[in-house]
């Protein structure tokens, strides 16, 4: 079968197509025909290398990337009982999906209803699962609450205002130019302001009467994280999940103090799909939002296997503001 692996890490030019054996599946997991994978940033920081040390996500080079896909259940090694060979399922969080076959741990498995197509299923389960986790589980938000989503336009950005919204929160959200401002507006925020070197900030407090919000949800990390600090109100709740511009390697906890005793947490996704239950009700969730059109999800790029090295310049070129997939078969 065809697959994208790397050797080792680097640039998208360690990225090699190669034929090697259709793995089998053992105890506990199934192989899937790949329809479709996402293209995303865990992606790119895998062949980075970022995670080589990680006890999350214990996946090292040498490996086939792609860690969300859609597709069709072939095969199930002993102790699956809970899917059958037909089933339409998706995944994230398990590497392997840059290939025409994937084994998958069944538990990291979702089914796919008939009217989500395998291209919408593949580039939703993640940002979706996060999304869902994000607002449902770590932010708790209610109707009233005013949050930050920082990144308003990006895949997951968008997907935090829009559920965000449902919950009747009160949405704030930056972005770097007018053209993603205008995509976090149509996605429901009530406010969106450029990021002005952390200046967001004065803005939202001015906003907010000199309260700030009640969480933010930073994923751009260095070049903004102490001033979602500043944002966010006394005992407020900061969530950073991803440190784009590089991580804060300098934090003392006295500063969460002195912003006024701020609670920060950086959750992953792994530890919030605990069981295969809950991996099925967050997607059951997005799913069902994405199919009564309460959900909306871009999907603007579309390449093939060949293409994956293009695929990986323009997401981490941001080149590419809608999801990205790759079309497996």
């Amino acid at each position: 079968m065809r697959a994208i692996r790397i050797e080792q890490y680097g640039g998208p030019e360690v990225l090699r197509r190669v034929d090697i054996d259709i793995p089998s599946p053992e105890r506990g997991e199934v192989l899937v025909r790949v329809a479709c994978a996402g293209v995303n940033f865990m992606d790119i920081h895998t062949r980075q290398g970022k995670y080589q040390n990680s006890h999350t996500y214990p996946v090292r080079a040498p490996c086939t990337l792609g860690m969300e896909g859609a597709g069709e259940l072939v095969s199930s090694g002993p102790g699956v009982t809970a899917f059958n060979a037909g089933d339409r399922v998706a995944w994230c969080i398990s590497w392997g999906a840059y290939a025409e076959y994937a084994v998958v741990p069944a538990h990291r498995l979702a089914r796919i209803p008939q009217a989500i197509s395998y291209d919408l299923a593949a580039a939703a389960i993640f940002q979706g699962s996060t999304a869902h986790y994000l607002i449902e589980d770590v932010a708790q938000l209610r109707s009233g609450s005013t949050c930050l989503v920082h990144a308003g336009s990006g895949g997951i950005g968008q997907m935090l205002v829009q559920l965000a919204k449902r919950r009747g929160a009160i949405v704030f959200a930056t972005a770097s130019n007018d053209s993603k401002a205008a995509i976090a507006r149509n996605r429901g925020a009530d406010h969106v302001m450029p990021y002005e070197s952390g200046r967001f900030a004065d803005r939202i407090r001015a906003a907010t009467g000199g309260r700030g919000v009640d969480v933010t949800f930073d994923a751009v990390g260095r070049a903004t994280l102490r001033d979602s600090f500043r944002a966010t109100r006394t005992r407020g709740l900061v969530i950073n999940y991803g440190s784009v511009s590089g991580s804060l390697d300098d934090l003392d906890p006295y500063e969460l103090g002195e912003a006024g005793s701020l609670f920060l947490t950086r959750p992953r996704l792994a530890d919030y799909l605990a069981d295969g239950a809950t991996v099925q009700r967050r997607a059951d969730e997005i799913f069902a939002a994405l199919g009564d059109g309460t959900l909306s999800l871009e999907t603007s790029g579309r390449y093939t296997l060949d293409e994956v090295e293009t695929a990986h310049a323009a997401l981490e070129g941001r080149r590419q503001l809608g999801k990205s997939i790759l079309l497996i078969s």
